[in-house]
């Protein structure tokens, strides 16, 4: 599988939920050297996605936002799925604000970049 489309996809699917800001969306994949698998069979295959985000959401929105992503990454992966054995899993867990630090420009070059049309 390319990843460098499957991060595309999560990223966009991501926006489109609506309760992401812009500049606070990430996603990355990072490879594993070193995993078990069901039989041991290193021919099944596995993708493993978490999802962070802050708190401030409630069920309902957090569930429909999630669904969504799942929804289109699992479609994308879906050639995946049809030429051999897979195994995807979507966890999504909330940041607890207390012991979450972060330090982002991003936001503020977007506001400036759409100011500038």
């Amino acid at each position: 599988m390319d990843i460098g489309k499957v991060v595309e996809t999560v990223r966009k699917a991501a926006v489109e939920t609506g309760i992401f800001p812009l500049g606070g969306i990430r996603v990355r994949a990072i490879r594993c050297e070193h995993y078990a698998i069901a039989d041991g069979n290193r021919h099944h295959g596995f993708l493993d996605m978490v999802l962070r985000l802050g708190e401030g959401r409630d069920l309902a929105t957090r569930q429909k936002a999630g669904e969504h992503i799942f929804r289109c990454l699992s479609d994308h992966l879906d050639p995946v799925f049809a030429a051999g054995s897979f195994a995807l899993s979507f966890d999504m867990q909330i940041n607890d604000k207390e012991t979450s630090w972060k330090r982002n420009n991003i936001h503020g070059a977007l506001k400036a970049t759409a100011e500038q049309g």
